[in-house]
């Protein structure tokens, strides 16, 4: 899905400044509010950004946010969707 954001022009330029790409910025964002909030998975995260699962678990600590506790059975079941993710493409 793509999604368009309006940012005042100010606002963009003040962003822009702060270094890095604003669209990656934005979609860093959604990834961690939807991690923190529970409603997307590490492998969701991983996904979203194009991350490796290590990768992923340093950009969450880099914005002081905890791995999710999850049950074994969802453990497991994350474990599989990486280890398939790695076998297609590795990153």
């Amino acid at each position: 899905m793509e999604v368009t954001l309006h940012i005042p022009d100010e606002i963009a330029k003040r962003l822009s400044a702060a270094g890095g790409d604003v669209s990656r910025r934005a979609l860093e964002a959604v990834a961690l509010e939807g991690y923190r909030e529970q409603a997307l998975t590490l492998y969701q995260v991983s996904e979203m950004l194009g991350l490796s699962r290590v990768e992923t678990e340093d950009f969450l600590g880099r914005h002081h946010v905890s791995l999710a506790a999850i049950a074994e059975s969802d453990l497991d079941r994350e474990a599989a969707l990486f280890e398939a993710a790695s076998r297609r493409s590795p990153r």
